[in-house]
């Protein structure tokens, strides 16, 4: 049994005047043990749907309105909200896109990676503190002990993810949600951060939520991969498949695109245009409007995955042809 059902998600974002939906219809399973890689542009949807899974919205009006996130069994979606802060933090973990912004610039280090220790494990302040010292040694701080009493803004952009991996894995959940987890790191920290992530992923028995815009670190480190463009899923195969075979126009023209894939001397191949406006999204496929191998049929389909091999799912209706 999966780990992590979502089925047939919904999110709607509204603010004054404006209605977003930022998750349409998407369906995808996480298991035991797996690094899933959910990937595509900015805006794409890839965070609203992580949020969604523990219903942790900020800002503007979100809920979800349709469908359902099964955890072990369990669907979040029908949880009170007390309950679901039993989940956080406790059996999902989250790591976020800005760890500056995510941590609370007025506190201790050492005391916001106690919080949960006390909140769910219910330790006292003394042993929290012990374990806490343990978990930032984990992640590879130097001088952890002396660094426990440090604020945020005293740690690199490296550092600040370390602890905030420290933060998610403190009560050793079964599932980590790691939304961008190396943006805006240098390639030598990214490389250190996604083999940490792996390493505690094998010593804590656990899942990885992996979310990213960059098919590098997909290739790097993901046993299957969902791509989303639009808040829809577009494509769906393990990780190798889809570098070597995919079957949908998006996936191919982000492959295309990545720094890597021309060749020595010739510009990079971007992908033309811009994605939609959600608010008023293009009809039948979404990225048609986009799309060089687009047909009059491509803006009359409701964009649904087709299995085209076992495991191996698009939504292009000319995937015969992406062989």
């Amino acid at each position: 049994m999966a780990l992590l059902e979502i089925r047939d998600l919904v999110t709607i974002i509204e603010t004054p005047g404006r209605r977003v939906t930022a998750v349409d219809h998407v369906s995808l399973s996480v298991e035991p043990g797996e690094i899933f890689g959910l990937v595509g542009e900015s805006g794409s949807g890839k965070s609203a749907t992580c949020r969604s899974i523990i219903r942790l919205f900020s800002g503007a009006e979100a809920r979800i309105a349709e469908g359902a996130i099964l955890f072990q069994g369990r669907d979040l979606t029908r949880l009170d909200e007390r309950t679901l802060s039993d989940v956080r933090g406790r059996e999902i973990g989250m790591i976020f896109q800005d760890p500056l912004s995510a941590l609370n610039p007025t506190m201790r280090i050492g005391r916001q990676i106690a919080e949960g220790l006390i909140r769910h494990e219910g330790l006292d302040a003394r042993a929290a503190r012990k374990r806490a010292l343990a978990l930032l040694r984990g992640v590879g701080v130097p001088s952890a002990e002396r660094r426990l009493d440090d604020y945020p803004h005293q740690f690199s952009g490296g550092m600040r993810q370390r602890v905030m991996i420290a933060i998610a894995l403190a009560c050793r959940p079964k599932l980590l949600i790691a939304d961008e987890p190396t943006t805006a790191l240098d390639v030598t920290i990214q490389d250190q951060i996604l083999k940490l992530i792996l390493r505690l992923r094998d010593e804590f028995a656990m899942s990885v939520l992996l979310v990213t815009h960059d098919l590098g670190v997909v290739a790097q480190v993901c046993e299957r991969v969902a791509v989303m463009y639009a808040g829809k899923l577009v494509e769906t195969a393990d990780t190798r498949r889809l570098f070597r075979a995919s079957r949908h126009p998006y996936s191919r023209a982000l492959l295309r695109s990545r720094p890597g894939a021309a060749r020595r001397g010739q510009p990079l191949a971007p992908i033309a245009g811009a994605p939609p406006d959600l608010a008023v999204p293009p009809p039948g496929c979404r990225f048609h409007p986009r799309c060089p191998l687009a047909l009059p049929a491509c803006a009359g389909i409701d964009g649904a995955l087709i299995e085209v091999e076992t495991g191996h799912r698009t939504a292009c209706i000319r995937h015969g042809e992406l062989r």
